[in-house]
């Protein structure tokens, strides 16, 4: 693994790792009043196309990253369904 890859994983850890704290608090709350819908499932459906993007290039980085992130994003989505 070289540099570029390594830094590829720490942005990644990053910017996914940022979800985290949304997602707990909407799960432990059951609140998502002040969720947007369309922010969320927009935003999912951009990350699964990086996720294929990735895929087709075999980087680890935005595999790992944009799978990890899609499974955080279809959690808030769901959440913001089921405590609409």
């Amino acid at each position: 693994m070289d540099g570029i890859e390594i830094l590829g994983l720490v942005a990644a850890t990053f910017t996914t790792g940022s979800f985290v704290p949304q997602v707990y608090k909407t799960w432990k709350d059951k609140s998502t009043k002040d969720i947007s819908l369309t922010m969320y499932s927009v935003l999912l459906l951009g990350v699964l196309m990086w996720l294929v993007y990735g895929s087709s290039l075999g980087s680890l980085p935005i595999i790992i990253a944009n799978l990890t992130t899609a499974i955080l994003l279809l959690i808030m989505v769901i959440l913001k369904i089921k405590h609409k």
